[in-house]
């Protein structure tokens, strides 16, 4: 029997598949004992950020059960199933079932609509999920790191997933060279649009590049995802490039590419995404695919965790060894679009 892991798990005192109480004794002990030691080891971290330290010892205590299975008898037995948050899940859950894979203990992978390309060297892949569940400090232990920000992380059981190789068939090359720019505009956490490139942000940056690169524009059509709890709201921005920079390509209207033959949205965007080197992208999921391509990533990002544990510098160069530059204020953004895309454009190849 494979071990179910999901985001529907709600916290350390209560770990899936607990065969007895006395083991559950046992796990609540020793979250108390962790709680403790992260209060003295890492005092210095407010509370809420104590959380997420406290949970990656937590789940690292608990791949202790399967040291035998992964270890020594290596057979297929690990059934991963996930229904969160885009970028935790190309963060995390898929280099975590790809070590599986690699390991030949992977037996099932459970996704969103949608994912097959995603897992696709899963044995067995199936698309569960019609809607994505947002986190909110609800993760699944029994997955290293998915407490999904952290002063550190563990690779013992995580690797790169190769898409860029899989999925890099040169359909997608030009005369010029290719820029993605990926863009979002919806709520964040439960608010309003928080980073997000606006009319004046995309003319001031299509000014600079469209007619030195292949310009590739991708903001989903809120049809073509599936949806995390955030409501995905409306820039008005396509019928601008349209007419202001007809030499850009939106990526919806690459579904027609007559090579491509692209089964869904997400397997577009991979076939894209892997053959270019130059992204520019917004804070989230947008900005975790666009840095699993090797290449360049520029993003803006105005605020979240991943800058007080400087994840832009730990986990996202690990994803692909692509150089990740992360801007807070859209002047920083153009001043490093300009350094390396316009001025030197040769390093960000």
């Amino acid at each position: 029997m494979g071990h179910a892991l999901k985001t529907m798990v709600t916290g350390p005192a209560a770990p899936v598949n607990r065969s007895s109480d006395s083991e559950g004794l046992l796990w609540r002990l020793m979250a108390k004992l962790v709680t403790a030691y992260v209060r003295v080891r890492h005092g210095k971290h407010a509370d809420g950020y104590r959380y997420f330290i406290r949970q990656h010892y937590l789940s690292w205590l608990f791949q202790l059960r399967y040291w035998w299975k992964d270890r020594v008898t290596r057979t297929p037995h690990a059934t991963i199933a996930f229904d969160g948050e885009f970028s935790p899940e190309l963060k995390f859950v898929i280099p975590y079932a790809y070590w599986h894979h690699l390991n030949g203990t992977l037996l099932k992978t459970i996704g969103c609509a949608h994912t097959r390309d995603l897992y696709f060297f899963s044995p067995d892949h199936e698309e569960r999920y019609t809607t994505r569940r947002w986190n909110d400090f609800h993760f699944p232990l029994e997955i290293p790191n998915s407490e999904d920000h952290n002063v550190r992380y563990t690779y013992r059981k995580w690797a790169p997933v190769p898409w860029k190789s899989h999925f890099g068939h040169g359909h997608f090359t030009y005369a010029k060279p290719t820029l993605v720019i990926a863009n979002r505009y919806n709520t964040e956490w439960t608010g309003e649009p928080v980073s997000y490139f606006g009319m004046e942000d995309l003319r001031a940056l299509l000014h600079l590049l469209a007619d030195r690169y292949q310009v590739i524009y991708n903001r989903p059509p809120a049809a073509a995802i599936v949806n995390d709890e955030s409501q995905v709201m409306d820039l008005n921005e396509k019928d601008m490039i349209r007419r202001e920079f007809p030499s850009v390509l939106l990526l919806e209207d690459l579904m027609a590419h007559p090579k491509a033959q692209a089964r869904n949205f997400n397997h577009l965007q991979l076939m894209v995404y892997a053959d270019c080197e130059r992204f520019i992208s917004i804070h989230g999921g947008t900005a975790t695919l666009a840095s699993c391509f090797g290449g360049t990533n520029v993003i803006y990002s105005r605020k979240g965790h991943e800058h007080y544990f400087g994840e832009f510098r730990s986990i996202y160069p690990k994803l692909s060894g692509s150089m990740i530059l992360p801007c807070r204020t859209m002047k920083d953004v153009i001043k490093e679009v300009g350094n390396r895309f316009v001025n030197h454009p040769r390093q960000a190849q």
